[in-house]
Protein backbone atom coordinates (compact mmCIF):
# COMPACT_ATOMS: atom_id res chain seq x y z
CA UNK A 1 0.00 0.00 0.00
CA UNK A 2 2.78 2.17 0.66
CA UNK A 3 4.37 1.91 -2.80
CA UNK A 4 1.34 2.41 -4.43
CA UNK A 5 0.36 5.32 -2.39
CA UNK A 6 4.26 6.49 -3.36
CA UNK A 7 2.84 6.13 -6.77
CA UNK A 8 0.31 7.82 -7.08
CA UNK A 9 1.62 10.83 -4.97
CA UNK A 10 4.36 11.01 -7.63
CA UNK A 11 1.97 11.44 -10.13
CA UNK A 12 0.39 14.33 -8.66
CA UNK A 13 3.61 16.00 -8.90
CA UNK A 14 4.07 15.30 -12.36
CA UNK A 15 0.81 16.84 -13.31
CA UNK A 16 0.52 19.49 -11.13
CA UNK A 17 4.03 20.48 -12.14
CA UNK A 18 2.60 20.27 -15.84
CA UNK A 19 -0.42 22.20 -15.19
CA UNK A 20 1.48 24.78 -14.39
CA UNK A 21 3.81 24.47 -16.81
CA UNK A 22 1.54 24.54 -19.40
CA UNK A 23 -0.38 27.40 -18.03
CA UNK A 24 2.27 29.75 -17.89
CA UNK A 25 3.68 29.02 -21.31
CA UNK A 26 -0.26 29.85 -23.14
CA UNK A 27 -0.21 33.05 -20.97
CA UNK A 28 3.40 34.00 -21.67
CA UNK A 29 2.96 33.34 -25.56
CA UNK A 30 -0.60 34.80 -25.71
CA UNK A 31 -0.90 37.81 -28.10
CA UNK A 32 0.28 41.21 -26.89
CA UNK A 33 2.29 42.75 -24.26
CA UNK A 34 1.28 40.93 -20.90
CA UNK A 35 3.29 44.31 -19.10
CA UNK A 36 0.73 46.63 -21.29
CA UNK A 37 -2.19 44.36 -20.02
CA UNK A 38 -1.34 44.64 -16.41
CA UNK A 39 -0.40 48.57 -16.87
CA UNK A 40 -4.29 49.02 -18.31
CA UNK A 41 -5.76 46.64 -15.87
CA UNK A 42 -3.87 48.85 -13.42
CA UNK A 43 -4.12 51.88 -14.30
CA UNK A 44 -7.68 51.67 -16.35
CA UNK A 45 -5.94 54.26 -19.06
CA UNK A 46 -3.46 54.45 -21.26
CA UNK A 47 0.10 54.66 -19.92
CA UNK A 48 3.86 55.68 -21.02
CA UNK A 49 6.33 53.73 -21.70
CA UNK A 50 8.11 53.67 -19.29
CA UNK A 51 5.82 53.07 -16.95
CA UNK A 52 4.84 49.90 -19.16
CA UNK A 53 8.58 49.34 -18.75
CA UNK A 54 8.97 49.45 -15.21
CA UNK A 55 5.71 46.77 -14.72
CA UNK A 56 7.95 44.70 -17.09
CA UNK A 57 9.91 44.79 -14.56
CA UNK A 58 8.49 44.15 -11.33
CA UNK A 59 6.41 41.68 -12.65
CA UNK A 60 9.48 39.67 -13.96
CA UNK A 61 8.35 39.96 -18.16
CA UNK A 62 11.91 40.84 -18.88
CA UNK A 63 13.52 38.31 -17.18
CA UNK A 64 13.22 35.55 -19.49
CA UNK A 65 10.65 32.75 -19.72
CA UNK A 66 12.11 30.03 -17.27
CA UNK A 67 13.57 32.71 -14.96
CA UNK A 68 10.04 33.65 -14.21
CA UNK A 69 8.35 30.69 -14.08
CA UNK A 70 10.88 29.20 -11.04
CA UNK A 71 10.59 33.01 -9.26
CA UNK A 72 6.79 32.19 -9.29
CA UNK A 73 6.90 28.24 -8.61
CA UNK A 74 9.85 28.20 -5.64
CA UNK A 75 7.33 30.39 -3.45
CA UNK A 76 4.06 28.15 -4.49
CA UNK A 77 6.41 25.31 -2.83
CA UNK A 78 5.95 26.87 0.05
CA UNK A 79 2.34 27.75 -0.04
CA UNK A 80 3.03 31.31 -1.35
CA UNK A 81 0.94 32.12 -3.97
CA UNK A 82 2.38 35.28 -4.59
CA UNK A 83 0.67 38.79 -5.22
CA UNK A 84 -0.99 40.13 -7.89
CA UNK A 85 0.60 41.64 -10.82
CA UNK A 86 -2.55 44.04 -10.62
CA UNK A 87 -3.65 44.89 -7.18
CA UNK A 88 -0.47 44.05 -5.22
CA UNK A 89 -2.60 42.40 -3.02
CA UNK A 90 -1.87 38.35 -1.86
CA UNK A 91 -3.85 36.12 -4.68
CA UNK A 92 -4.70 33.58 -1.56
CA UNK A 93 -7.36 35.77 0.34
CA UNK A 94 -8.87 36.85 -3.05
CA UNK A 95 -8.75 33.39 -3.93
CA UNK A 96 -10.34 31.88 -0.93
CA UNK A 97 -13.36 34.65 -1.17
CA UNK A 98 -14.02 33.79 -4.71
CA UNK A 99 -14.20 30.61 -3.57
CA UNK A 100 -16.67 30.89 -0.69
CA UNK A 101 -19.20 31.47 -3.73
CA UNK A 102 -17.77 28.82 -6.04
CA UNK A 103 -18.05 26.05 -3.81
CA UNK A 104 -21.90 26.18 -2.79
CA UNK A 105 -23.31 26.30 -6.01
CA UNK A 106 -20.85 23.58 -6.81
CA UNK A 107 -22.52 21.26 -3.90
CA UNK A 108 -26.05 22.53 -5.13
CA UNK A 109 -25.12 21.59 -8.15
CA UNK A 110 -23.88 17.95 -7.01
CA UNK A 111 -26.90 17.51 -4.24
CA UNK A 112 -29.31 18.14 -7.35
CA UNK A 113 -27.45 16.21 -9.90
CA UNK A 114 -27.64 13.02 -7.56
CA UNK A 115 -31.05 13.69 -6.26
CA UNK A 116 -32.56 13.25 -9.77
CA UNK A 117 -30.51 10.67 -11.20
CA UNK A 118 -30.86 7.91 -8.48
CA UNK A 119 -34.67 7.25 -8.83
CA UNK A 120 -34.34 7.90 -12.48
CA UNK A 121 -31.99 5.18 -13.02
CA UNK A 122 -33.82 3.02 -10.73
CA UNK A 123 -36.62 3.52 -12.67
CA UNK A 124 -35.26 2.44 -15.57
CA UNK A 125 -33.52 -0.26 -14.49
CA UNK A 126 -36.86 -1.73 -12.80
CA UNK A 127 -37.78 -3.24 -16.41
CA UNK A 128 -35.07 -3.06 -19.40
CA UNK A 129 -36.22 -1.50 -22.57
CA UNK A 130 -40.06 -0.63 -21.33
CA UNK A 131 -40.84 2.46 -21.68
CA UNK A 132 -39.43 4.06 -18.50
CA UNK A 133 -36.58 2.85 -19.40
CA UNK A 134 -36.47 4.73 -22.86
CA UNK A 135 -37.87 7.79 -21.23
CA UNK A 136 -34.61 7.73 -18.39
CA UNK A 137 -32.24 7.44 -21.68
CA UNK A 138 -33.98 9.85 -23.41
CA UNK A 139 -34.01 12.13 -20.86
CA UNK A 140 -30.29 11.78 -20.09
CA UNK A 141 -29.23 12.31 -23.03
CA UNK A 142 -30.90 15.31 -24.39
CA UNK A 143 -29.60 16.72 -20.84
CA UNK A 144 -26.04 15.33 -21.70
CA UNK A 145 -26.67 17.07 -25.44
CA UNK A 146 -27.26 20.84 -23.90
CA UNK A 147 -24.29 22.99 -23.20
CA UNK A 148 -24.28 24.82 -19.93
CA UNK A 149 -24.69 28.23 -21.16
CA UNK A 150 -27.55 27.49 -23.55
CA UNK A 151 -29.76 25.66 -20.54
CA UNK A 152 -28.74 28.82 -18.37
CA UNK A 153 -30.08 30.89 -20.93
CA UNK A 154 -32.49 29.14 -21.36
CA UNK A 155 -33.69 28.84 -17.55
CA UNK A 156 -33.17 33.15 -17.20
CA UNK A 157 -35.48 33.14 -19.87
CA UNK A 158 -38.44 30.99 -18.32
CA UNK A 159 -38.58 31.26 -15.01
CA UNK A 160 -36.86 34.93 -14.80
CA UNK A 161 -37.84 36.31 -17.86
CA UNK A 162 -41.32 35.14 -18.28
CA UNK A 163 -42.68 34.34 -15.44
CA UNK A 164 -40.62 36.08 -13.14
CA UNK A 165 -40.12 33.88 -10.20
CA UNK A 166 -36.62 33.81 -9.93
CA UNK A 167 -33.50 36.13 -9.91
CA UNK A 168 -30.91 36.06 -12.97
CA UNK A 169 -28.20 38.12 -11.99
CA UNK A 170 -25.81 38.11 -8.95
CA UNK A 171 -25.57 36.60 -5.69
CA UNK A 172 -26.87 38.83 -3.26
CA UNK A 173 -30.02 35.92 -1.55
CA UNK A 174 -30.62 31.92 -1.62
CA UNK A 175 -32.89 32.65 -4.54
CA UNK A 176 -30.21 33.69 -6.67
CA UNK A 177 -28.58 30.28 -6.21
CA UNK A 178 -31.32 28.16 -7.44
CA UNK A 179 -31.06 28.96 -11.46
CA UNK A 180 -27.06 28.40 -11.46
CA UNK A 181 -27.46 25.35 -9.51
CA UNK A 182 -30.43 23.51 -11.55
CA UNK A 183 -27.81 24.68 -14.58
CA UNK A 184 -25.15 22.75 -13.04
CA UNK A 185 -27.22 19.71 -11.49
CA UNK A 186 -29.47 19.04 -14.54
CA UNK A 187 -26.54 18.55 -16.73
CA UNK A 188 -24.57 16.12 -13.54
CA UNK A 189 -27.86 13.94 -13.45
CA UNK A 190 -27.59 13.09 -17.31
CA UNK A 191 -24.30 11.93 -17.28
CA UNK A 192 -24.70 9.79 -13.77
CA UNK A 193 -28.04 8.58 -15.23
CA UNK A 194 -27.09 6.88 -17.57
CA UNK A 195 -23.38 5.65 -16.05
CA UNK A 196 -26.17 4.32 -12.92
CA UNK A 197 -27.97 3.03 -15.48
CA UNK A 198 -25.40 0.83 -18.04
CA UNK A 199 -23.59 0.05 -14.28
CA UNK A 200 -27.06 -1.67 -12.62
CA UNK A 201 -27.69 -3.45 -15.28
CA UNK A 202 -24.46 -4.97 -16.30
CA UNK A 203 -24.28 -6.02 -12.83
CA UNK A 204 -27.36 -7.79 -12.38
CA UNK A 205 -26.53 -9.59 -15.93
CA UNK A 206 -23.73 -11.02 -13.84
CA UNK A 207 -23.21 -14.80 -14.65
CA UNK A 208 -22.75 -16.08 -10.64
CA UNK A 209 -26.12 -14.65 -10.09
CA UNK A 210 -28.46 -17.14 -10.81
CA UNK A 211 -26.39 -19.82 -9.05
CA UNK A 212 -26.86 -17.55 -5.39
CA UNK A 213 -30.52 -17.63 -6.47
CA UNK A 214 -30.98 -21.13 -6.60
CA UNK A 215 -29.11 -21.61 -3.92
CA UNK A 216 -31.98 -19.53 -1.73
CA UNK A 217 -29.74 -16.19 -0.77
CA UNK A 218 -32.37 -13.38 -0.61
CA UNK A 219 -32.60 -11.17 -3.78
CA UNK A 220 -32.21 -7.69 -1.26
CA UNK A 221 -28.71 -9.77 -0.16
CA UNK A 222 -27.71 -10.25 -3.33
CA UNK A 223 -28.24 -6.47 -4.53
CA UNK A 224 -26.72 -5.32 -1.33
CA UNK A 225 -23.86 -7.39 -1.61
CA UNK A 226 -22.71 -8.41 -5.36
CA UNK A 227 -24.80 -5.83 -7.57
CA UNK A 228 -24.40 -2.31 -5.61
CA UNK A 229 -20.73 -2.67 -5.62
CA UNK A 230 -20.05 -3.91 -8.86
CA UNK A 231 -22.30 -1.02 -10.05
CA UNK A 232 -20.39 1.44 -7.68
CA UNK A 233 -17.17 1.03 -9.36
CA UNK A 234 -18.21 3.10 -13.45
CA UNK A 235 -20.46 5.52 -11.23
CA UNK A 236 -17.40 6.15 -9.08
CA UNK A 237 -15.61 7.23 -11.63
CA UNK A 238 -17.85 9.73 -12.91
CA UNK A 239 -19.07 10.65 -9.95
CA UNK A 240 -15.29 12.17 -9.38
CA UNK A 241 -15.21 13.52 -12.33
CA UNK A 242 -18.24 15.15 -11.87
CA UNK A 243 -17.20 16.66 -8.76
CA UNK A 244 -13.99 17.80 -10.35
CA UNK A 245 -15.47 19.37 -13.11
CA UNK A 246 -18.31 21.36 -11.36
CA UNK A 247 -15.54 24.04 -10.62
CA UNK A 248 -15.01 23.90 -13.95
CA UNK A 249 -18.44 23.92 -15.22
CA UNK A 250 -19.33 26.39 -11.69
CA UNK A 251 -16.98 29.13 -13.44
CA UNK A 252 -18.92 29.26 -17.04
CA UNK A 253 -22.43 29.23 -15.06
CA UNK A 254 -20.82 31.94 -13.20
CA UNK A 255 -19.98 34.21 -15.76
CA UNK A 256 -23.87 33.38 -17.38
CA UNK A 257 -25.40 34.58 -14.12
CA UNK A 258 -22.99 37.51 -13.62
CA UNK A 259 -22.10 35.67 -10.29
CA UNK A 260 -18.84 36.36 -8.40
CA UNK A 261 -16.94 33.76 -7.90
CA UNK A 262 -14.25 31.41 -9.31
CA UNK A 263 -15.50 32.30 -12.83
CA UNK A 264 -15.16 36.32 -12.52
CA UNK A 265 -12.26 35.97 -10.74
CA UNK A 266 -10.85 33.91 -13.55
CA UNK A 267 -11.72 35.95 -16.49
CA UNK A 268 -11.00 39.35 -14.97
CA UNK A 269 -6.90 37.51 -14.14
CA UNK A 270 -7.02 36.22 -17.54
CA UNK A 271 -7.97 39.86 -19.25
CA UNK A 272 -5.43 41.14 -17.49
CA UNK A 273 -2.56 39.35 -18.01
CA UNK A 274 -2.42 38.49 -14.19
CA UNK A 275 -0.17 35.71 -14.02
CA UNK A 276 -0.27 34.92 -10.26
CA UNK A 277 -4.04 34.83 -10.06
CA UNK A 278 -4.76 32.47 -13.00
CA UNK A 279 -2.36 30.37 -11.92
CA UNK A 280 -3.64 30.13 -8.59
CA UNK A 281 -7.09 29.05 -10.09
CA UNK A 282 -5.11 26.15 -12.21
CA UNK A 283 -2.75 24.93 -9.22
CA UNK A 284 -6.33 24.66 -6.96
CA UNK A 285 -8.46 23.11 -10.20
CA UNK A 286 -5.35 20.19 -10.72
CA UNK A 287 -5.14 19.65 -6.82
CA UNK A 288 -8.99 19.22 -7.00
CA UNK A 289 -8.37 16.44 -9.66
CA UNK A 290 -5.19 14.63 -8.06
CA UNK A 291 -6.82 14.35 -4.81
CA UNK A 292 -10.73 13.06 -6.19
CA UNK A 293 -8.69 10.48 -8.59
CA UNK A 294 -6.42 9.41 -5.45
CA UNK A 295 -9.19 9.04 -3.33
CA UNK A 296 -11.68 7.36 -6.24
CA UNK A 297 -8.45 4.94 -6.74
CA UNK A 298 -8.21 3.69 -3.05
CA UNK A 299 -12.07 3.17 -2.97
CA UNK A 300 -11.94 1.38 -5.98
CA UNK A 301 -9.86 -1.08 -4.31
CA UNK A 302 -12.47 -1.19 -0.89
CA UNK A 303 -15.00 -2.14 -3.38
CA UNK A 304 -12.96 -4.62 -5.41
CA UNK A 305 -9.70 -5.94 -3.61
CA UNK A 306 -8.46 -7.53 -7.21
CA UNK A 307 -7.28 -4.01 -7.92
CA UNK A 308 -4.76 -3.69 -5.27
CA UNK A 309 -3.77 -7.46 -6.56
CA UNK A 310 -2.56 -6.24 -9.66
CA UNK A 311 -0.27 -3.16 -8.65
CA UNK A 312 1.12 -6.00 -5.96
Amino acid sequence: MIRVLASLCLRAVVVLTGAALATFALLWHAPGDPALAIALARYDSLVPADVVDQIRVEAGIDAGFWTAFQAWLSPLLTGDFGQSSVTGRDVWPELMTALSYTVPLALAGLLIGITLSVPLALLATRKAGSWLDRFAVGLASLGAAIPAYWLGLLLILLFAVQLGWLPAMGARTSAHLILPALTLGLGVAASLTRILRSGILEARGQSFLPALRRRGVAARDIERHHVAPHAAIPVLTVFGLELAFLLEGAVIVEVIFARPGLGSFLVDAIEARDFPKVQAVVILAAVLFVVVNLLIDLVYRGLDPRIGERDA
